[in-house]
């Protein structure tokens, strides 16, 4: 008998969605249905320390590229050499590169996600963390954060770890493009508001606590860091990488490009 707490399941939410996307978008496999025959909107629910809910078509994780963004074009034309697509996701910016020639490494903590990317036909994956694979003797020319992943980095206590791992990875005179969101050009009180509860709690202020919901599953909450160039650019001295170049073209999107100095 199942046991109802009235609290997620944790479980792979991304690798979960990913699959019922593509599901929806082919119409091969099981399918969420609504009320009978119609296919259900895969819906990404983010929720945010602070009650804040907001869902997201999971359909994006898979757009081919005369959908993406413009960020996301002038990021991959900026790729050399050797990549590691860090949060490969639904694989859709590897499945470019590999059309291209570009030797590219899908990493992912999501094992449904890495899943979904074979069945795309993503050649090279990888299931770990960044650290995990710091250990894996691979190395690396290029290394993109793109779809926000910026994120990735937590906050001040994590990105000396991050970029260290990073650095681990890399060739002489690799690059990271990594793609952001400025957080504070927003004049909406629930998030202005957030951003003061963050920094008098010490945090940056885009420093978000979230959990991931799909149908009955959740994530475990985590860090993850919406910032301005300037607080990249603060996280980022001291460590292997210099902060070398930001396109604020798609503002308030950005892509940011660090070298590796060290």
């Amino acid at each position: 008998m199942k046991h109802v707490t009235g609290e997620p399941r944790i479980g792979d939410v991304f690798g979960e969605l990913l699959r019922d996307a593509l599901a929806v978008a082919t119409g091969i496999g099981p399918r969420p249905l609504a009320g009978g025959r119609l296919p259900r909107p895969v819906i990404e629910i983010i929720e945010r320390d602070d009650g804040l809910v907001n869902g997201a078509p999971a359909a994006h994780y898979l757009d081919e590229p005369q959908d993406w963004q413009p960020h996301d074009h002038r990021a991959v034309d900026r790729v050399r050499g050797a990549t590691l697509d860090v949060g490969v996701g639904g694989g859709r910016i590897a499945l470019l590169l590999q059309e291209r020639g570009v030797p590219v490494t899908g990493l992912d903590t999501s094992a449904g996600a890495l899943q979904v990317c074979r069945r795309r036909g993503v050649r090279d994956l990888v299931h770990a963390t960044v650290d995990e694979h710091a250990t894996s003797g691979r190395r690396y020319d290029t290394f993109l954060l793109l779809g926000n992943n910026l994120g990735l980095i937590e906050g001040r206590e994590r990105a000396p770890t991050f970029l260290a791992a990073l650095a681990a990875l890399a060739r002489p005179g690799a690059q990271v493009i990594a793609h952001g969101t400025d957080p504070y050009g927003t004049r909406d009180p629930v998030h202005t508001g957030y951003h003061e509860h963050n920094r008098r709690r010490g945090r940056l202020g885009g420093q978000l606590r979230l959990r991931l919901r799909y149908r009955e599953l959740g994530t475990p909450w985590f860090d993850y860091l919406v910032c301005s160039p300037e607080e990249l650019a603060e996280l980022v001295h001291g460590s292997p990488w210099q902060l070398v170049d930001v396109d604020s073209h798609d503002a308030p999107y950005y892509l940011a490009t660090l070298q590796l100095t060290a």
